[in-house]
């Protein structure tokens, strides 16, 4: 088929069978991922016999071969990168560079179960993989890790993308669940819904609706979509769990009741013993929103919190940008760091839990080993100096005037 009749078979028989699969508790997964992700898919071409010449080529490869199954993978996240400068499709996307890092300082074990409750892409899941792809010594191993990956994502495109993404890394029914991981009760979670290792980047800046609320104690209800994924991820990690979350410095400084309480419950039970601040552009030309990345585990009680600001590198006064973006040596530093903390580093400092109650749970510090700290203004100071600086400016050309009317005359 090709033309008219290959589209009027695409899009009036295949999308809408695949769309209405009849699924049971007998039903094969695979089946069941086939239908979830074609529910809200659309054929975009309008060419039959472009679509014909597509279907052709990829008729030619061979996903049974190791090589030709790798450059797909290869070619695949080369696409999900550039989706990171593509408007709001960038969202789906979080640098690979920190998804590694984020994963090699928790270093998940096999036989961890490994969660990321808003996955977009799956940055976090296959930088998971691949480090227990290292680990791997026998099949029963294999078979352990393709099962330990769970992600749940909400918006119908970054879950198709996905998917495939999991099949091109050779999983073959991946757990991706497309659903909102916020409207489940945070109350109803038993133990068997909680995990070893949570890393991800909750979407922040979003807002929430008041139907989703609901789902969470009185105390953490707020709009801000990063605080509830905040509360969720505390209600999901295991007893010693592991988690390295992306927030922005709103969630540090932030002191309305919600931002209080979450903060109060994180270092009441779990112990932050990291946080990582990042440079500016790190999601550049996304977002310009100053980031960090909170580690911390269930282990015990926080006592006090490790600070390491990680440096921009000579020549980048104002921060990353897409033609000059983070890279794994800009984070070499913040690694040889990790395991020797006694080491003087001008990097880095650490807080104690009392200094962090006496200052209202803000944990927006500055580094004072670091240099000298840029003097922050309020509003009415800013207006001050403008207006200082405009009538110097007005002065000094009323006198250039002047001194150009004595040269004429």
């Amino acid at each position: 088929m090709t033309g008219d009749e290959l589209l009027e078979f695409v899009n009036e028989r295949l999308f809408k069978e695949l769309k209405d699969l009849k699924v049971d508790e007998t039903t094969d997964k695979r089946a069941l991922i086939v239908k979830s992700v074609f529910e809200d898919s659309y054929n975009y071409m309008k060419s039959g016999t472009l679509l014909r010449q597509v279907i052709n080529k990829l008729n030619e490869l061979d996903f049974e071969d190791y090589e030709d199954r790798h450059a797909i993978n290869d070619m695949y996240e080369t696409i999900l990168r550039d989706l990171q400068s593509a408007g709001n499709a960038g969202e789906y996307y979080t640098p690979r560079v920190l998804t590694d890092f984020i994963i090699e300082m928790l270093n998940p074990q096999i036989g961890e179960r490994i969660a990321d409750f808003a996955c977009g892409t799956g940055g976090f899941l296959v930088s998971a993989l691949k480090h227990l792809e290292k680990q791997i010594e026998t099949v029963e191993d294999r078979r352990i890790v393709q099962s330990s990956l769970f992600g749940i994502e909400k918006k119908p495109l970054p879950h198709l993308l996905c998917m495939t993404n999991m099949l091109l890394h050779d999983i073959d029914s991946p757990n991706i669940l497309r659903d909102n991981s916020l409207s489940t009760n945070v109350r109803d979670y038993t133990e068997k819904d909680k995990f070893d290792i949570i890393a991800m980047n909750p979407p922040f800046g979003g807002v929430e609706e008041d139907g989703i609320l609901i789902n969470f104690p009185t105390e953490f209800r707020t709009s801000e979509t990063a605080d509830l994924f905040m509360t969720l991820i505390m209600y999901r990690l295991k007893e010693t769990g592991r988690a390295g979350v992306i927030l922005p410095d709103g969630f540090l400084f932030g002191d309305d009741n919600a931002k209080l309480a979450i903060k109060k419950k994180l270092l009441s039970e779990f112990n932050l013993h990291t946080i990582v601040r990042l440079p500016n552009g790190v999601f550049a030309p996304y977002t310009s929103i100053s980031t960090n990345v909170l580690f911390f585990d269930k282990s015990k009680p926080t006592e006090k919190i490790d600070y390491y600001q990680v440096p921009l590198p000579e020549g980048l006064k104002n921060g990353f940008t897409k033609t000059r973006p983070l890279k794994t040596e800009h984070l070499q530093g913040v690694k040889e760091w990790w395991n020797n903390r006694d080491k003087e580093d001008k990097n880095a400092c650490s807080v104690t839990i009392e200094e962090i109650e006496k200052a209202n749970y803000n944990l927006d510090i500055k580094n004072p080993n670091n240099g000298s700290e840029e003097k922050e203004y309020s509003l009415n100071e800013l207006l001050s100096i403008m207006r200082d600086k405009s009538d110097n400016i007005h002065r000094l050309l009323g006198e250039i005037s002047e001194a150009l009317k004595g040269v004429e005359e």
